[in-house]
């Protein structure tokens, strides 16, 4: 099964995608959405929208996942990546796959065995398992990777 997982972001959003065949785990392709501050923000969330579509087209995943967005103290920040969030679930709606949702929690648990791992901790899973020489950069791309990871045992269900 090939999924794709979603770190939602405006300024970055990072994808990654995997394939798992019988739990053997695969790094397809990964990547990241790097909009500019200098844009207008609808801009931007059309450029995350419209790249995200182009990836979902191309390698053409079974589902995907997209992390819940948690934030403690800036409210202005989550509310535009909450809406980075909406573009994204739409483009999936329009690409008719099925959905995973995280939130940070299920994606640590799921990957360290403890929800409040720390990022570096979930960095060195990823890595271990799929077998990569070093952490992708930036840590969206390790992020989405992660969810993919975690987001592919709950995608099997749907299937």
């Amino acid at each position: 099964m090939r999924i794709l997982g979603i770190d939602p972001g405006f300024d970055r959003t990072g994808w990654g995608l995997i394939e798992d065949q019988g739990g053997k785990l695969t790094q397809i392709a990964c990547g990241c959405v790097q909009t500019s501050a200098d844009q207008a923000f609808s801009e931007r969330l059309q450029i995350v929208r419209d790249e995200l579509s182009v990836v979902m087209k191309k390698y053409t995943p079974e589902a995907v996942a997209v992390e819940h967005i948690f934030f403690q103290t800036n409210v202005k920040t989550a509310i535009k990546v909450g809406m980075a969030r909406g573009v994204i679930l739409l483009a999936i709606a329009d690409a008719g796959l099925p959905l995973v949702e995280l939130t940070p929690g299920q994606v640590k648990q799921g990957l360290t065995g403890y929800g409040a791992a720390d990022k570096k901790q979930v960095q060195e899973m990823v890595v271990r398992l799929l077998k990569l020489t070093s952490v992708p950069k930036p840590d969206d791309i390790a992020d989405a990777l992660a969810i993919a990871i975690v987001g592919a045992t709950l995608a099997k269900r749907l299937n």
